[in-house]
Formats: C-alpha cells, sequence, structure tokens
C-alpha cells in the first residue's frame, strides 16, 4: 500500500531528504566546510500566507518573520549571519504599497539582524509565499548541535515560552499577541552559549515537547519541571477562558523562537551574567522524556507538535 504524505508528515520526508544528501551535515541548518578553518551554515524556511501568517498579521511583520524563522536557525547552531535570500511569491492583484510594506518588514529585519539582503527572486501565487535562505559562517568544528550533551547535564530555554501560543487565540494588544505577531530570533544569545560551552541547542518552532524529541538519544532521558517553566497565573487564567489547556499550549504549540539549550553546572557559571535564560529541568538515563507536575505527578510527555502534512 502506498503511503501519502499525510501518513508521515514533514519531518519524516526531511528525513529522507537529508539521508540521501550524505556528503552535507544537517541539524537545525546544513553545515559545509568551505575552507581550512570555517564552516558556512546555511538554512532555508518557507511561509505560506494562510498557514503562517495569523490574519491580523500586518504585511509589513510577514516580512519581518520571514526573516526570523531562518535567523533563528542560524542562533540554534550558534552561527554569526552572513547573507540573506529572499524569493517571494505574490497574487498579480496585491496592491503595490502591501508588497512594499512585505519588503520593508524584510529590509528591518535584515538590519535588526545584521544580515545583509544579498539576493532572491519574485513570482507569482495565488497568495502570499515567502521563502528565505539565511547563510551564518562559524569556525571549524564549533557549531552547536542537538546532541552534544550528557547525563547530568541541565536542559534550559532563553526565556518565557508559550506566549505566541496564547496570543495566535486572542485579538487585543495585549503581549501574548506581540509575541504571535512579532517573533524575535535569538543569533546573540545562540553565540554565547557556543562560546560557553553549552552541549547543545535548537530553536523552539513547533513547541517543546516537539523539540525535545528533536534532541533526544537513546540511552538518555529528560526530565522537566512544571514549578521551574514561568507560566503566570494570567496566563491560566486566559487559557481556561479560552478552553484550552495551558500546558498543552506550552508544550505542543511552539512559535516562541527561544532557544533551547543544555549545559553542564560548571558551565552554568559562564553564561549566568551574559544572558537571560531559565533551567527547566535536566538529562538522565531514564531513556523517557518526561515532566514532574506541579502536583507531583510525573507524566511522560507526547511527542506531538506543529507538523506540516499531517
Amino acid at each position: 500500500m502506498d503511503l501519502k504524505v499525510s501518513d508521515i508528515g514533514e519531518k519524516e520526508l526531511v528525513r529522507y531528504i537529508v539521508d540521501n544528501c550524505r556528503d552535507i551535515v544537517f541539524d537545525d541548518a546544513a553545515i559545509t566546510p568551505i575552507s581550512q578553518n570555517k564552516e558556512l551554515i546555511s538554512t532555508s524556511d518557507m511561509l505560506i500566507q494562510s498557514k503562517h501568517f495569523p490574519k491580523n498579521m500586518s504585511y509589513f511583520q510577514m516580512g519581518f518573520k520571514a526573516v526570523t524563522v531562518n535567523v533563528s536557525d542560524l542562533a540554534a547552531m550558534g552561527a554569526r549571519p552572513l547573507g540573506f535570500l529572499l524569493s517571494i511569491a505574490i497574487p498579480k492583484d496585491i496592491l503595490v504599497s502591501d508588497f512594499k510594506q512585505i519588503i520593508e518588514g524584510v529590509l528591518k529585519a535584515c538590519k535588526f539582524y545584521n544580515i545583509p539582503l544579498i539576493g532572491g527572486d519574485t513570482n507569482e501565487a495565488d497568495e502570499i509565499i515567502i521563502s528565505g535562505t539565511a547563510l551564518g559562517l562559524n569556525e571549524k568544528n564549533t557549531s552547536l548541535r542537538k546532541d552534544g550533551y550528557s547525563k547530568g547535564d541541565l536542559i534550559c530555554i532563553t526565556g518565557e515560552i508559550g506566549l505566541a501560543a496564547l496570543g495566535f487565540n486572542l485579538d487585543d494588544d495585549s503581549v501574548y499577541v506581540k509575541k504571535a505577531l512579532e517573533p524575535v530570533a535569538k543569533p546573540h544569545e545562540g553565540i554565547i552559549l557556543k562560546e560557553n560551552g553549552a552541549t547543545s541547542a535548537t530553536d523552539i518552532t513547533d513547541g517543546l515537547a516537539s523539540e525535545l524529541y528533536e534532541i533526544f538519544k537513546d540511552s538518555y532521558g529528560m526530565m522537566i519541571y512544571e514549578e521551574r517553566i514561568p507560566i503566570s497565573e494570567e496566563y491560566k487564567k486566559i487559557a481556561k477562558s479560552l478552553n484550552l489547556n495551558y500546558l498543552d499550549l506550552i508544550l505542543h504549540v511552539g512559535e516562541d523562537f527561544e532557544l533551547l539549550f543544555t549545559i553542564s553546572e560548571e558551565k552554568l557559571e559562564l553564561i549566568k551574567d551574559k544572558l537571560d535564560f531559565i533551567v527547566i529541568g535536566e538529562i538522565n538515563d531514564s531513556g523517557k522524556i518526561e515532566i514532574t507536575l506541579n502536583s507531583g505527578k510525573v507524566c511522560e510527555i507526547s511527542s506531538k507538535g506543529y507538523n506540516h502534512f499531517k
């Protein structure tokens, strides 16, 4: 019986491509040696209006986000941004002023992340499609990877998560909506982590649970603690009023673009005065990814997260 792509989802499709590109190392981004002591970090991300842009997102915010999602992958590798390429397809009846707002968002983001716009392409489509490619640079063999941790390493995040997930369900001017419409990548934090001994890192785009499973290795385990994840009473109250489970939002939605990273307790001292972060758990050898709830109950975390095609 032939499988449909909806039967396996995006991650399996990507895995098939990666398995057939054996000369290149893939992580959050591709790693390509370009000299004796340098490696090129490259990533590409496509955003489609009906799937990735909330209805209340402005054209400017669309352009800014297109850069952010790509720079976030560079951040997860600890790479210094080098250049950004923009390919954009638009309906033929879009207003010129709206198109210019998209480009203004792109250029503003490029300036914000100090990554020059160096090329791209335009085309026609039934809806707005923005595909970005970001290039970065690292010293050879220094890029942050997803699998470098050891038992006893601490699991950390660079900031609050779940804000965007709640914001997608609101229509106001709250901090939650701002996070959903104006996400910001963390390239500076990624470089600090790389230079100060972080053992692994990835960006939180598809939900904390999904990213934990992305970095999960056989023979290891992970324990996170609800009490360590910053969740305000206001957050819980709003989620409840919308008939949403606050932990489900935090674990399984994503779009925060914070960095999830691991680091030893000894190396933690090197970064505590250099960036904001929150320790939410540790690496163990349980063979499972679990959460200790505020009630004391320990639950295994589902791997579900945002997955194209499924």
